[in-house]
């Protein structure tokens, strides 16, 4: 029996036991764990949809790109790609990351937590400025990103919509509406190109709050790893070339999204389990990262591996991460330069990890030689 206590503080044994897929009766869904089947479920769309009025974000934001397959996929993501490809955020990102990293760090003091002075300022500031939002304080944004996403959390552990979720996405909405009319933001463009006020507002959410629990969860668990792994630590150290793919290691054991969520549109056998039309079926992210067939010793943080880059956690098919490119950018800066304090160590008090959809430590307390 496998229980959502289980899957939120460390899910990978039970992962592991029902790999390649189980059924797991406290979510009422079939999870995926396995990178084959995974990748199967996840260029689907025909077979595996998120279009069904159970998926959790859709339940909290309304209806995105994250939330509808096809056509009205197509025409809700189209708006938003453009600026995020590789090239055009190396050109229009690079510099004001650095900026805003810098700034951050040239205000910390010892002893700090790395997710709530670096981490996610940083995601904030950097989504702002990605989709021409209004400017707010980083504080505010990430109250409501706390509050819709643990909504969201909730809700894929069978619990209603929060009012705290329902009541900060309110304030979300306000906030990005009253953006549309800037001439030259991303979401006034997603406006021209057709998209009513509540779907820029949703898709919005969605890049906004995707981008901010991605970059600040890659960043917090890389350097988590990091500092729980002496020897892998002093490897970096050594040689700053390792560090993207120390990031990328970090990445597939920790995906900062471990889940996502998918509905069968008819009856299908995967891998011997008889999966029904209308059942729930969880794409682990964070089981496929650990396929044994796929990555040698996959409980071990190796900087040096070689594949690590083939894990999942920005999915793959239709629903790929819009903005992993920047996401990437964003924490090999974040984390460079937080490697760059002297003595960086952790405290003893900080925490693991943790969560069911979103996983990352709450907390990432350290200290250094000042």
């Amino acid at each position: 029996m496998v229980t959502v206590d289980e899957l939120q503080a460390d899910p990978h044994p039970a992962l592991a036991r029902i790999r390649p897929i189980g059924w797991i009766d406290a979510v009422q869904a079939w999870f995926v764990t396995c990178r084959a089947l995974a990748l199967q479920v996840l260029r689907e769309p025909e077979t595996f949809t998120v279009d069904d009025p159970r998926f959790s974000t859709a339940q909290v934001v309304g209806p995105s790109m994250l939330s509808l397959d096809g056509a009205r996929h197509k025409a809700h993501r189209d708006p938003f790609e453009s600026p995020f490809t590789l090239a055009e955020t190396r050109r229009r990102f690079t510099g004001p990351v650095q900026q805003t990293v810098a700034e951050l760090m040239s205000g910390l003091e010892p002893p700090a937590d790395l997710r709530t002075t670096l981490a996610g300022p940083l995601s904030v500031a950097v989504v702002a400025l990605s989709l021409g939002l209004p400017p707010a304080s980083a504080s505010t944004v990430l109250e409501w990103y706390t509050a819709i996403s643990d909504s969201v959390s909730g809700v894929s552990a069978g619990r209603p919509v929060t009012a705290d979720g329902a009541a900060a996405f309110a304030e979300l909405h306000k906030h990005v509406a009253a953006g549309i009319d800037s001439a030259d933001s991303l979401i006034a463009a997603a406006a021209h190109a057709g998209l009513g006020v509540d779907e820029v507002v949703a898709n919005a959410a969605v890049l906004m709050f995707g981008g901010i629990e991605t970059t600040e969860g890659m960043i917090t668990n890389a350097l988590w790893h990091l500092l729980t792994h002496p020897d892998q630590l002093e490897l970096v150290l050594a040689d700053r070339s390792l560090l993207a793919n120390a990031i990328e290691e970090s990445l597939r054991l920790e995906p900062a999204a471990a889940v996502v969520d998918r509905y069968a549109t008819r009856d299908i056998e995967l891998a011997g389990a008889f999966i029904r039309r209308g059942d729930m079926v969880t794409v682990s992210l964070a089981g496929a990262g650990r396929d044994p067939e796929v990555f040698a010793e996959p409980d071990t943080f190796d900087v040096r591996r070689s594949n690590a880059r083939r894990h999942l956690a920005f999915a793959s098919g239709p629903h790929i991460c819009l903005g992993m490119h920047l996401t990437r950018l964003e924490t090999l800066a974040a984390v460079d330069a937080g490697l760059g304090l002297p003595g960086l160590r952790l405290l003893p008090d900080s925490p693991p990890p943790r969560g069911l959809v979103f996983r990352k430590p709450p907390a990432l307390k350290v200290s250094w030689d000042a």
